[in-house]
């Protein structure tokens, strides 16, 4: 007899909760208590811990092919960026373009525009090192300025095509694009001034951390290269992403141009030929010979190590929830309360994304929820409920999360320092997102 949906709730509740402990209490390595969980939530629903472990492994291996590349040069470029001075230079500029009483505006600026077209993890790990020089130049508290860059990062991931997740809910619940980028904006970017600077000025109160560390003093009197070579290397990937995105939308099938364009744009490629553009510019701007610039590389490859183990640790224990069916567990619960529109699809993909981890499957699944609902009702607006999923997907993200991780890592904070920022701040915007998506809608 197959697990009951609330026996399956409440087992994943008990293996997150074990998960924390293990991390937090016990200073177990993420990845082990990470595969440890992965083996109680397998084993209590019914299935064998072969069975489990093979989910895991499953987990892992999908979760890397899908962004080991994007994460390993997304590192590589920030460490050229950093070793260069061209972080600095970014920094510099901007902060004096925007004042230092509005950094905090210099850092919207930044994660909207790179956030709108890059991934989540490629967006934070380009901007990276221009945070932790801002955080220098203006002498502002590390996680007064992180924070923000999360949160409207984060906004733009779960909400605006052409992320995956927004791209398949609109196709599903056949939305407009247009009204999705519209209704996106208006309440997006609200929620996200509110989760990031003003949370921000409150945990700092309370959580203090350092910033990272990025290249080493002997290279301040090393030459740098001109604001317009750094702007050109930063904006060249979201600029390649940008435009196979376009080709993508507005190219026919049959266009000899579409898929070369398309495959340009793809997050990999874009990343590769900007970190070679990268190597090149900076060896010949800095005087970098070419053994400092494989130095380079090598050393961003080897500090996230462990970063990509445990993110493929995430991806298991992500996997092993959802083949134990607690994710289908948790949109029946929901189901059953019958619940007003927006509310019911927050509730969908929130409770799938504390499931399972990941904001795209909490997205795509609960847009196929919720498919036949919008089919049956057309006078429910379809735009607003690919939003309200958006906050949903964004809800909670703990320790099963690879962007808990990776933020984990590539802030250097600790996991309660992760919990108490980052997993704060995403969830003051899926429970603020929500609430602007009821207010606006009763205008509508």
């Amino acid at each position: 007899m197959p697990p009951s949906p609330t026996f399956l709730l409440l087992l994943a509740v008990g293996a997150i909760a074990v998960l924390v402990l293990l991390v937090t209490w016990r200073k177990m390595n993420a990845f082990l208590a990470l595969l440890l969980a992965s083996l109680l939530v397998g084993v209590g629903a019914h299935l064998t811990p072969l069975v489990a472990l093979q989910h895991f492994q499953d987990g892992m291996g999908t979760t890397m092919g899908g962004i080991a590349a994007v994460i390993a040069l997304g590192a590589i470029l920030g460490k050229l960026l950093a070793e260069s001075g061209a972080a600095q230079v970014l920094a510099v500029r901007f902060s004096a373009f925007f004042g230092p009483q509005r950094v905090g505006w210099c850092i919207a600026a930044l994660a909207i525009s790179v956030g709108l077209v890059t991934w989540f993890a490629v967006g934070l790990l380009l901007l990276l090192p221009v945070l932790i020089t801002l955080s220098k130049e203006t002498k502002r508290p590390f996680l007064l300025l992180a924070i923000p860059l999360l949160s409207f990062l984060s906004v733009m991931h779960g909400l605006m095509p052409p992320h995956p997740g927004p791209v398949a809910a609109i196709k599903l619940l056949e939305a407009n694009t247009g009204k999705v980028l519209l209704y996106g904006f208006l309440i997006g970017l609200p929620t996200a001034a509110v989760a990031g600077p003003w949370f921000a000025r409150i945990a700092t109160r309370y959580v203090q951390a350092d910033p990272p560390v990025l290249a080493a003093d002997a290279s301040a009197d090393r030459p740098k290269p001109s604001f317009a070579v750094t702007l050109f290397i930063v904006a060249l990937p979201i600029a390649l992403m940008l435009l196979g995105t376009a080709a993508e939308l507005f190219l026919k099938k049959e266009n000899a141009f579409r898929d070369p364009l398309v495959g340009i744009g793809n997050p990999v490629f874009a990343l590769t030929i900007s970190v070679l553009v990268a190597s090149v510019a900076f060896q010949r701007a800095c005087g970098f010979n070419r053994s400092q610039i494989l130095t380079f590389t090598e050393q961003s490859i080897f500090s996230i190590g462990m970063t990509l183990l445990v993110v493929a640790g995430g991806g298991g224990f992500a996997r092993v929830l959802r083949e134990s069916k607690v994710a289908d567990a948790m949109g029946q619960v929901a189901g059953q309360f019958h619940l007003p529109p927006l509310l019911y699809a927050w509730m969908v993909a929130a409770f799938i994304r504390v499931a399972t981890g990941s904001a795209t499957v909490a997205i795509t699944t609960a847009a196929g929820i919720l498919a036949p609902l919008l089919a049956a009702h057309s006078e429910i607006n379809k735009e607003m409920i690919v939003i309200c999923i958006g906050f949903g997907s964004l809800f909670l993200s703990h320790l099963n999360d690879g962007g808990f991780w990776i933020v984990k890592e590539s802030l250097g904070l600790t996991v309660g320092q992760t919990l108490r920022t980052w997993t704060i701040t995403e969830t003051l915007v899926g429970i603020i997102g929500l609430g602007l998506c009821m207010l606006v809608n009763s205008f509508l």
